[in-house]
């Protein structure tokens, strides 16, 4: 009788995923999300929780959990049931970077997390003052190696630092790092003249460029932006592997049925087919990456293996 009642718990343990998969989601879903309401990856967020609410006829509570790189939001939900109900919504750092620039993390974002799919990337560009006699990558390095020059960040450890000390080691230039608490910060002081440099999403300071403030040299993606079409690559410069883009994704906890994150990845695919969805992307300057589960898995561990290089070189740790 032992023996049955096990076999009959098995067996309902083995047909009770597929079961739950087909009825998903029947009730709430909660998104937590790695940075504080406004930002890039709380606007993702929104725009899927959006979404998913008006096709799936449940309610998408989004839970913002700031602190610690990320670490705070994607450890909890890391360690929520994998039934589809508790998701996160983070960017590039908080998942490739992190485990190898923080001495110690609560978990493993590439053990404990299953990438479902990506809203969208956001490139990073080098910009610096209007007014700097450089109009290219070469001529910046000609300029630097001929003059003392500081470049900003958006703070220590930021995928803007990193990026900028990966250029800085690449060019063999002798920089020095000015680390700012934010971006905003960071570009206003290269508008300012204090510093001539910094890497920066450009979405809200579009307008500075389009005023002559700031001029923008390359952008570090493989490929260029339909809003700055002139602007060329990095690599089309003749700086390759220098790509440090951000995305900002969809995660689910280790363990969720397979089935439920590919409904959850149709569901982010589509959102550049949705009008109202795209044009609140493209207000937020989020290039559309419509990866498959599997697809955008690949690229997490392709990203993590270049993040561990770039962070390893850089020499940086975070407590």
């Amino acid at each position: 009788m032992g023996l049955y009642r096990l076999f009959m718990a098995a067996a309902v343990a083995l047909f009770a995923i597929p079961a739950v998969a087909e009825n998903y989601p029947a009730r709430p879903i909660k998104i937590i999300v790695s940075t504080s309401a406004g930002g890039i990856t709380d606007v993702a967020a929104r725009v899927l929780g959006n979404y998913l609410q008006a096709k799936t006829g449940q309610t998408v509570v989004i839970d913002n959990r700031s602190g610690a790189g990320g670490n705070i939001a994607m450890d909890a939900v890391a360690k929520s049931t994998p039934d589809g109900y508790t998701l996160g919504v983070a960017n590039t750092g908080n998942i490739v970077i992190n485990p190898y620039l923080y001495r110690s993390m609560p978990f493993d974002p590439l053990k404990d997390l299953v990438p479902v799919g990506a809203m969208g990337d956001v490139p990073l560009f080098m910009v610096v003052n209007g007014q700097l006699p450089a109009n290219n990558l070469t001529e910046f390095v000609a300029y630097a190696k001929a003059n003392p020059v500081s470049y900003g960040s958006a703070g220590t450890g930021t995928t803007p630092h990193l990026a900028a000390d990966a250029f800085n080691r690449y060019a063999k230039l002798d920089m020095v790092h000015v680390p700012y608490r934010g971006s905003t910060a960071a570009v206003t002081d290269v508008i300012g003249g204090s510093i001539p440099m910094t890497f920066v999403s450009l979405g809200q300071y579009i307008e500075l460029v389009r005023q002559g403030k700031l001029k923008v040299l390359g952008i570090a993606s493989h490929k260029r932006v339909t809003y700055l079409p002139e602007v060329a690559t990095f690599a089309e410069q003749g700086f390759t592997g220098l790509e440090t883009g951000t995305w900002f994704s969809l995660f689910a906890p280790a363990g969720t049925p397979k089935e439920i994150v590919e409904q959850l990845n149709v569901h982010v695919r589509a959102l550049p087919d949705d009008p109202e969805s795209r044009k609140r992307l493209d207000a937020a300057f989020l290039e559309p990456m419509p990866l498959t589960a599997a697809e955008f898995g690949a690229q997490v561990k392709s990203d993590a293996v270049r993040w561990e290089r770039i962070v390893r070189e850089s020499g940086v740790k975070q407590n």
